[in-house]
């Protein structure tokens, strides 16, 4: 076995073999949310380029940084499926389907929608902290940017890929996710790239508490296997 395959399945084997499983088993009945999220994703996509179509979206799925935050509170969860118009939506369709297929396999579908939803509202409110804050502060945003609809499912897709490298010990691909998301901010210094940013620091938080969990239930095991009492904070 060549160096590079070795690497590969000592990066991607353990997620690889869970994920072929789950689909030699079930098939697509593995992954009736993303299957579902796809199908939405794709129905939103055609009514926004409706003119009758437009605004029943804007008005339901779009969140920017000048709406009342109630508002924005209100529309965030169908702004994960609400992509850009400006992008072809092919794009967004397979970063759905690969992306949120192999989490939901990975993690369970409730798992991969709070972690998706953790994600997008990082940056749904670090667009309103950065405006607050002004263009000539550090991690400041212009108040043009209040203007500019939010990522749709990308700061999703971003945030999940990032937790299935931690959790799957990927570590290698989890970086270059961080890198290239540091990349396309110093390439292109728009909003959807610096919430991507804001959505990976809400996922290694969450890496940070999953991991501090998961010692703690450890920890916990070994005192009740020794006969000692489970340690409780």
């Amino acid at each position: 076995m060549s160096t590079l395959a070795r690497w590969a399945r000592a990066e991607w084997g353990l997620l690889y073999a869970t994920v072929r499983r789950a689909l030699a088993a079930s098939g697509w009945r593995a992954v009736p949310m993303t299957l579902g999220a796809v199908c939405l994703t794709a129905v939103l996509q055609f009514v926004q380029n409706q003119s009758w179509g437009y605004r029943l979206v804007q008005n339901t799925g779009a969140v920017r940084a000048e709406d009342p935050l109630w508002l924005a509170l209100l529309r965030t969860p169908l702004s994960l499926f609400v992509p850009a118009l400006d992008l072809p939506v092919w794009g967004a369709l397979a970063q759905i389907l690969i992306v949120f297929g192999i989490a939901e396999i990975c993690l369970g579908w409730w798992r991969t929608l709070v972690i998706a939803y953790v994600a997008t509202l990082a940056g749904t409110l670090y667009a309103r902290v950065g405006i607050a804050l002004g263009p000539h502060r550090p991690l400041g945003l212009p108040g043009a940017d209040s203007l500019i609809v939010d990522t749709g499912p990308s700061a999703a897709v971003v945030g999940l890929a990032l937790f299935l490298g931690w959790r799957y010990r990927a570590y290698a691909t989890a970086g270059v996710v961080i890198g290239a998301m540091v990349a396309e901010v110093l390439v292109k210094d728009n909003l959807a790239g610096k919430e991507h940013l804001a959505a990976i620091a809400a996922v290694l938080v969450v890496c940070c508490l999953s991991a501090a969990r998961h010692r703690r239930s450890g920890r916990e095991r070994s005192g009740a296997g020794s006969g000692l009492p489970p340690i409780h904070s």
